[in-house]
């Protein structure tokens, strides 16, 4: 391998073990790669090394991660940067908790970068000035740095500096061979070996601007006695000692340094060194949350429709910031802020164009983003540098953290005590160096998954009364399912004998080789049987491995039983929590908060771990989920669901259910729990453009041989956009109940489509209570002489006009297969309803027409059991028109009434009223030409069930009025 490849290698290497915000200072081996890559690019001799240095610079900070491109690729820098807040410090303050520092209505006098570089009154003029920016995980120092690095590149801020030279801390703290200053900078920015302005000559570098990134990632040590002093750039040390020189101003002292480090590492720099301090403060205030938002959601597309939606979007998310919420303590870090767009993203503009995106990738993606690549550092020692001992830091997170919120989900808690965050993060710490880590993990980690609880029903201003007691939640609440999740599946839940036998069967499996290698050779020369019985210890191992495989199986079972839970049955389906969640509940009937909350994100997270794309990034952080492991979870998990599928299931845990299976991504096993499902009543199912890409997806995984019987998405608040979504899981139904949906004309053409569709096995359609209208209706008949598999046909309730029913007997003979035509509750009059009635005795399979509720005359009716009578015609066709036919009763007068009382509530009341009325007179008049009592009797027994529905009607219409009187404010 050659000089080129290695450094391409080890620069992949990096990218794929760091976030985002640390790829923008990986230059050593960017630069190598973009030098070998510049053929094309004029000779460097030609142009100005500090502007080829500047064009560098802003190609690599302008790079945007992997993680971006889920908004759909419309951001850059500049376009979704949002300046978070920045407060001088005295040096003797010290660094607070966010929420609990700062009041989000209280002012504060925000500071830039550049500003903090301005001269004051006590100014050396012969030293450069240090700058401390500091702040807390997530709160925006990686961006700061960005947009700061691009701004000087494009000339916009810090013009008194010529050259602007980026180094990250994580970088030079894992070199191991000793270099001087210009070797640093050559080896990280080639462009830059031969600079005058590093040569240390004269006030050359008061035009120099050091930028340090991550302070928290090196060891500096400012004690004389153990760094040694230097002033020469060509003296070649190791690389915290050329940073502590730089910062004691011994080594360039007029060059200016700006480092940005965590909270726990404010006090490694003495206070003497440091000219300014500056704290990040995030976003404190509502109205940086919603400029925030507004870049991120607003630029999604040019259409004017996902405008609007990300408009609605913003609104709603305002007013729940502005309530003091929980999701607005969280907003203070910007990267909650970017959480809570990305989750919006995946809710409301999810296609099927966009990469395939999870719920839990998102979660995964956030913690690698703040987190990838980090270790826990166990030396303290002047001579132990931080990352000797690789301990992976969020595999500690889901050790301490992850088990805070296992605990929390197993007895139903969202809030915490401090005493029980003493007991789970910490409580058996013993060293002072346990206790170090500790407090540096507290400061900078735990405040990023933790935050006060916020009562809503008290001003953030008010303090606690002396009984109460300061609790605290997951910043975000889908992260303590996450965590949790993350903690089950890693197997860390392990109880004490199950932690005893790994450990017992560990040391006797190596006791074990030393004993058998020793007993061979002593059996050579002593051949007594009683050395076979040393074998047995081989067995200890094998039995462990099965304990294992027993353990993972009750993983999948676990994730099963906290899928169907009982008493979450009948809640809303998680993707509709997930947004309650961060837009909050708005109108007259808030819901009441209980003290058990409904943990259903919790198993979900579980399946979506075992994602392979999870767990490579997962791998990046350092948990590592093996194949074995994932195999044998979902064997497990495979027998349990078809368990549970047996048993009946509500909508909203049936749409529960195809999330987990779309979270998972594992098409086989998706496959075969389908094959146990043949039919999917989503009925009331608010549906959203994500949840049909869900359905589709999960569906899109079932061989071509599978169908499905009844898909129902009656009430689903479907739209055109939906249904072109859901068109390849329409090809596998069936049953397609599309009823009451409000769907126009221009879905008609898509469902024509379907309809021609070679694939498509519809036999029967209801688009009942859709407005199609006459257009809608010609758009289906135009595919009927291509489709042979539709047998019902129901256009119930569509607007459907006399010119509309005479097109439709006219279509009728090109299908051959149609079996029951269903236009009741239409504006059918008798003359069209003739020609339909004409057209289906001609047909040779129909046998059943609908036309009830239709305004039809008494002599209309008369005439269309007279065409439909098989003596007149040779043929029978049911006509449904009423509950009479003539003097005697209908033999489909229930049929007809059921449909009427099922619907009666959502159709118009007054024409259902009328209608019903009419019905009435018809029964009247029939009982009156009865001569058999028991005929009378059963006439009345019908009038009887119709009065009591026009009972309900006028019942129900007068309460509904007096709601309104009683909502209505008096004037």
């Amino acid at each position: 391998m050659g000089p080129m490849q290695r450094g391409l290698s080890q620069l992949l290497g990096r990218c794929r073990r760091k976030p985002w915000a640390e790829l923008c200072f990986c230059a050593t081996s960017g630069e190598r790669f973009r030098t070998y890559c510049s053929s094309t690019s004029p000779h460097p001799a030609d142009l100005d090394p500090l502007e080829v240095h500047k064009q560098r610079l802003q190609m690599w900070f302008s790079h945007l991660p992997q993680e971006e491109k889920q908004f759909g690729g419309y951001f850059s820098p500049e376009t979704m940067h949002v300046d978070p807040l920045i407060l001088e410090r005295k040096p003797e303050e010290r660094a607070r908790l966010l929420s609990s520092a700062f009041s989000p209505h209280s002012q504060h006098l925000s500071k830039t970068v550049e500003e903090l570089f301005e001269p004051s009154p006590s100014w050396d003029s012969s030293r450069g000035l240090n700058v401390l920016l500091y702040g807390a995980v997530g709160t925006g120092k990686s961006t700061v740095v960005r947009k700061l690095v691009l701004d000087w590149c494009r000339g916009r801020t810090l013009g008194q500096f010529k050259l602007l030279i980026p180094f990250s801390c994580e970088d030079l703290s894992q070199l191991s061979k000793v270099s001087s200053l210009r070797d640093l900078v050559s080896r990280k920015y080639l462009q830059l070996r031969k600079h005058p302005l590093l040569s240390g000559e004269g006030d050359q570098a008061r035009d120099i601007l050091f930028l340090f990134n991550g302070l928290e990632k090196m060891k500096l040590d400012f004690r004389i006695g153990s760094t040694e002093l230097c002033s020469d750039p060509n003296e070649a040390l190791p690389p915290a000692v050329v940073v502590v020189n730089l910062l004691r101003k011994y080594l360039l002292p007029q060059a200016s340094i700006l480092v940005t480090t965590r909270l726990s590492a404010v006090d490694r720099v003495p206070p003497k060194y440091i000219s300014r301090h500056a704290q990040i403060c995030g976003f404190i205030d509502p109205d940086r949350q919603r400029a925030y938002f507004a870049k991120r959601l607003l630029q999604q597309t040019d259409d004017a429709a996902p405008k609007e939606e990300a408009q609605a979007l913003i609104e709603l998310l305002y007013l729940n910031l502005q309530r003091e919420s929980q999701l607005a303590t969280a907003c203070f870090l910007p990267s909650y802020c970017w959480l809570t767009c990305a989750t919006l993203h995946f809710l409301h503009f999810t296609n099927a164009n966009a990469p395939i995106r999870t719920l839990t990738g998102i979660y995964t993606s956030f913690l690698r983003l703040n987190f990838g690549g980090e270790v826990l550092g166990m030396g303290t020692g002047a001579g132990t540098p931080i990352q000797d001992h690789h301990n992976s830091l969020m595999l500690y997170v889901v050790q301490t953290v992850g088990k805070l919120a296992f605990d929390g989900v197993t007895n139903k808690r969202m809030s915490f005590s401090e005493k029980e965050l003493e007991q789970w993060i910490g409580g058996k710490t013993k060293t002072d160096e346990e206790l170090r880590q500790l407090a540096m993990f507290r400061t900078d980690v735990l405040d990023f998954f933790l935050a006060p609880s916020v009562d809503s029903n008290k001003p953030s201003s008010a303090k606690l009364s002396e009984h109460e007691e300061l609790r605290y939640v997951f910043a975000a609440p889908a992260m303590q399912e996450y965590l949790a999740a993350l903690y089950v599946v890693l197997g860390e839940n392990k109880s004490a004998l199950e932690i005893l036998s790994k450990q017992v069967s560990k040391a006797i499996g190596q006791a074990s080789e030393d004993v058998n290698a020793l007993l061979a050779i002593i059996s050579k020369f002593i051949p007594l049987r009683i050395f076979t019985i040393f074998n047995l210890l081989k067995l200890v191992p094998k039995l462990f491995e099965k304990f294992t495989v027993r353990n993972q199986g009750r993983i999948g079972r676990t994730l099963a039983t906290e899928m169907f839970r009982t008493e979450d049955s009948y809640n809303e389906d998680v993707l509709d929590q997930v947004e309650q969640n961060l837009l909050g509940v708005h109108g007259p009937h808030q819901p009441q908060k209980s003290e058990e909350h409904p943990f259903e994100l919790y198993p979900i997270f579980m399946g979506g771990l075992l994602n392979y794309g999870n767990r490579v990034l997962l791998q990046q952080l350092g948990c590592t989920i093996q194949n074995d492991t994932v195999a044998q979870i979902t064997k497990a998990l495979r027998k349990y669901l078809v368990r549970e599928l047996s048993k009946p299931q509500p909508p909203e845990e049936l749409m529960d259910l195809l999330f987990l299976l779309y979270e998972f991504q594992n098409p086989r096993l998706t496959a075969e729990v389908l094959s146990y499902i043949r039919s999917v009543r989503l009925r009331n199912i608010r549906m959203t453009s994500l949840k049909c890409y869900v359905l589709s997806s999960v569906l899109s995984c079932t061989p071509p041989s599978y169908h499905l019987e009844v898909l129902d998405l009656s009430s689903c608040l479907l739209t055109c956009d939906m249904i072109r979504i859901l068109l390849p899981a329409f090809r596998h139904t069936h049953h397609l109940n599309l009823q009451f949906n409000s769907l126009g004309p221009e879905p008609c053409l898509l469902l024509s489509d379907l309809l021609r569709d070679p694939k498509s096995c519809i036999k029967t359609l209801e688009l009942c209570d859709n407005p199609i209208l006459n257009a809608g209706a010609a758009s289906l008949l135009e595919a009927l002489p291509e489709n042979q598999s539709l047998r019902h046909l129901s256009l119930m309730h569509t607007g459907l006009a006399d010119g509309g029913a005479v097109e439709l007997a006219q279509a009728l003979h090109k299908h051959s297969s149609l079996e029951e035509l269903n236009v009741a509750y239409n504006n059918i009059g008798d003359n069209a309803a003739l020609s339909l009635v004409d057209a289906c005795r001609e047909h040779p399979t129909i046998h059943t027409l609908h036309l009830y509720l239709n305004p039809l005359s008494d002599v209309g009716k008369r005439s269309l059991y007279v065409r439909g009578d098989p003596s007149k015609s040779g043929r029978k066709v049911r006509v449904l028109a009423s509950v009479t036919e003539g003097s005697d009763l209908s033999e489909d007068w229930h049929p007809i009434l059921s449909v009427i009382i099922e619907n009666a509530k959502s159709w118009d009341r007054e024409r259902v009223k009328q209608q019903l009325r009419v019905f009435l007179r018809d029964l009247e008049w029939g009982r009156q030409q009865q001569p058999s009592f028991w005929k009378r009797l059963h006439f009345w027994r019908v009038e009887r069930g119709i009065r009591e529905t026009l009972k309900m009607l006028e019942k129900d219409q007068v309460a509904h009025v007096c709601d309104v009187c009683d909502k209505t404010p008096a004037k």
